[in-house]
């Protein structure tokens, strides 16, 4: 097992671009807690990345509640004394619905886990990563900065993700803290769009994100894994505050 490279808390792992950034992390030597509310597929997941040669430990939990960001900074803690980066790649995607018809309860569990959930952990994970420099990724969305109708609850809280790196990178100068738009990526969140918004999403809209998948247009995870690896380990200090896109040149040159 790897017992000097990286430390990564990585969110959000058991599936879609968190698994592949798991199997990524590790290819590359990282030394990973890892966590997830499905416990039987993030084992798993854990299980391969220790065929791969990474310490890996997991912590199962809702990121949404505050003791699963203390047990995951203390996970860090205890077996390897150090990180160095945190991947805040946990997401959801509904309510799908207009404003008009939310539902408080909906939404207040959709920030918990995309925006509140960040804040909770980083909030723990800052003074490690103060000591070694490190970096912080928000895994955020084109959605945050272009209005998509009935996706109020999702856009919304990632708006204010995007937000937080901002502030993160005036408040705490020695961490890098970007924000990461991956692109249209084939997860289960996709399968949500077109399960789920049919008749409730605008109709061209949702049409868009089906031929996404009839096109073969969705981006694989893999290929978007190594990217988000990249900013974790690598990030400029310079970069911090940014919202930074999967094709963006800059990001591309740390490849």
């Amino acid at each position: 097992m790897t017992d000097n490279g990286p430390v990564l808390i990585l969110t959000g792992a058991s599936r879609g671009l968190g698994e592949a950034t798991a199997y990524e992390a590790a290819r590359r030597g990282l030394r990973l807690v890892l966590n997830a509310r499905d416990g039987t597929r993030l084992a798993q997941v854990a299980a391969r990345c220790r065929g791969m040669g990474a310490a890996t430990h997991i912590v199962v939990g809702d990121i949404g509640q505050p003791e699963t960001a203390t047990r995951l900074v203390e996970t860090a803690r205890h077996h390897f004394a150090a990180l160095h980066a945190v991947v805040h790649n946990a997401g959801v995607l509904p309510p799908i619905a207009p404003v008009a018809q939310a539902d408080p309860a909906a939404w207040e569990a959709n920030w918990r886990t995309n925006f509140l959930g960040p804040v909770m952990l980083n909030a723990a994970a800052l003074p490690l990563l103060r000591a070694s420099r490190g970096r912080i990724v928000h895994v955020s969305t084109g959605a945050a900065v272009r209005p998509v109708p009935t996706w109020g609850a999702y856009a919304t809280a990632k708006a204010a993700l995007n937000h937080l790196t901002r502030i993160l990178a005036r408040e705490e100068p020695a961490v890098t803290t970007v924000a990461f738009r991956p692109g249209i990526v084939d997860t289960a969140m996709q399968a949500t769009i077109r399960e789920q918004g049919a008749g409730v999403m605008p109709p061209e809209e949702y049409a868009r994100f089906v031929r996404y998948h009839e096109e073969g247009r969705l981006r694989p995870p893999e290929e978007i894994a190594p990217l988000l690896v990249a900013l974790a380990l690598h990030a400029r200090p310079e970069w911090s505050g940014e919202f930074i896109a999967f094709d963006d040149p800059r990001l591309q040159a740390l490849l």
